[in-house]
């Protein structure tokens, strides 16, 4: 009998992931793959790997990136969790229902940060972040609008407006666009550098579908007057019988005030308050890829946006412009929540204003400077150079910054104040002081060789360095 048996000759073959075939060895070693279209053939996971790593290398370092505010370092045991997570669809509730019941309580702990009047009753979801997030929100207030004037809307006499500070991220300009909304900005003017609460109310009339005020302007940090736009809006009603709602923009804010300015009455507190977002991935401490959008009820949401999908296993109410995506951000913010609370949260962004406050200080110690904020509101701050500087500009002082691996970004601001350039400083976790030294080291080390320029040296002021929200 022989010890192994012939193989059955109608036996099919062995299907393998095709991951799993053979790649050229020499080829890797001696072709260089093209750029611009697809390889013809195969290459090592390893090979792959490194071509795509080396590139990468030329990236700026996200720690020293001062532009942004996105959150740019977690601890180890978030990464595991989204690591574990990063396959799993968010919108597929009926497959993932523990991670689906993540993002619920996660909206639940918001509503109760935020003050809903019941937090049960609030409704809200996860999104890839605050624009769509605004999109969402933007997208209930015209509904709303349209439904309490659907005698006279569509027509050319009721073209729906949005009004809003000239400083609102550009996400709103967007959504203005995309869905046919007139943007009514409001101007800065003078050291006002975002809305003013008498000229917002000042700009509604009969076809505002509602008024944002954002807490945390990304221009130089600054909460606008959430409170008082509010009662410049109830006596407008009270003189014109006009009820324009308020959303809140809190992409950064949101996850601020509620630790670090817990009497300032900004949220569901007001009652014309209706809707709220805010981007996990910034001072919410996520990397980026969510956000959150909060309604106070659900009266506040029409429920005619709320889709409801037979598609993955269940019938699944849904409200987002996007539709798979993947789970991990949500869990992620969910074990920052666990992980963090309320005292936690606290002294993270305690921390972060602390840094930015004695930044600030030092940064105006320097003669060449001036402050317009102090980082005492969101840990931001924006200066200027001072009038008498005439041999460079901020535009100079964010290009040699770069050349020690700072990105800090310099750019002119709206009407009415394109005579104002400045730089803007984000501090946020893992930003520690001993970098901010390092930072304040680095620019007093330049300003002796920025002072013997005969005159500012970048010519191109919006291709000098970009504004990164």
């Amino acid at each position: 009998m022989p010890l192994h048996s012939t193989p059955r000759r109608d036996e099919r073959p062995l299907s393998v992931n095709p991951f799993l075939g053979p790649a050229n060895p020499l080829g890797d070693m001696t072709e260089a793959p093209p750029k611009h279209r697809m390889p013809d053939a195969p290459m090592a996971p390893a090979t792959a790997y490194q071509l795509v790593h080396d590139e990468l290398m030329l990236d700026g370092n996200a720690r020293l990136n001062l532009a942004t505010f996105v959150t740019t370092w977690m601890e180890p045991e978030a990464g595991r969790l989204m690591a574990e997570c990063r396959d799993k669809n968010m919108i597929d509730k009926d497959e993932y229902p523990r991670t689906a019941e993540l993002e619920r309580r996660c909206v639940s702990m918001l509503a109760d940060l935020w003050h809903a009047p019941d937090p049960a009753a609030a409704v809200g979801c996860s999104t890839t972040g605050s624009s769509e997030a605004c999109m969402l929100a933007g997208m209930a207030l015209k509904r709303r609008w349209a439904r309490r004037n659907a005698d006279r809307y569509p027509s050319k006499e009721a073209r729906p407006n949005l009004v809003m500070g000239v400083n609102v991220q550009v996400c709103w300009e967007k959504f203005c666009t995309f869905w046919e909304v007139e943007a009514r900005l409001v101007p800065m003017e003078g050291e006002r550098f975002h809305l003013d609460p008498g000229a917002a109310a000042g700009m509604c009339d009969e076809n505002t579908i509602g008024v944002v005020g954002v807490m945390g302007s990304t221009f130089d940090g600054s909460y606008e007057p959430i409170a008082d736009l509010c009662a410049a809006l109830d006596e407008l009603r009270e003189r014109t019988g006009l009820d324009v709602p308020v959303h809140v923009d809190g992409a950064s804010g949101a996850m601020v005030a509620p630790f670090l300015d817990e009497d300032l009455v900004w949220d569901f507190r007001l009652p014309r308050v209706t809707s709220i977002n805010t981007s996990g991935h910034k001072y919410g401490l996520v990397y980026p890829g969510v956000g959150w959008a909060l309604w106070r009820d659900a009266d506040a949401l029409p429920e005619e946006l709320v889709f409801r999908v037979n598609y993955l296993g269940g019938d699944m109410p849904t409200f987002a412009l996007n539709f798979s995506r993947p789970g991990a951000q949500v869990v992620a913010q969910y074990y920052t929540f666990l992980r963090l609370g309320r005292d936690g949260y606290r002294a993270v962004q305690q921390a972060a204003r602390d840094v930015a406050g004695g930044l600030a200080a030092r940064i105006g110690e320097f003669d060449d400077f001036r402050l317009l904020t102090r980082g005492d509101e969101l840990p931001v701050f924006a200066f200027t150079t001072a009038p008498e500087v005439t041999a460079f500009d901020v535009f100079d002082v964010s290009r040699r910054m770069r050349e020690h691996g700072w990105l800090v970004p310099a750019y002119t601001f709206p009407a009415n104040r394109q005579d104002l350039s400045v730089l803007r400083v984000v501090c946020r976790n893992g930003f520690s002081e001993d970098l901010a030294d390092l930072f304040a080291e680095d620019l007093a080390r330049l300003l002796p060789e920025l002072r013997r320029q005969p005159h500012p040296l970048v010519r191109d002021k919006n291709a000098a360095t970009g504004f990164h929200h």
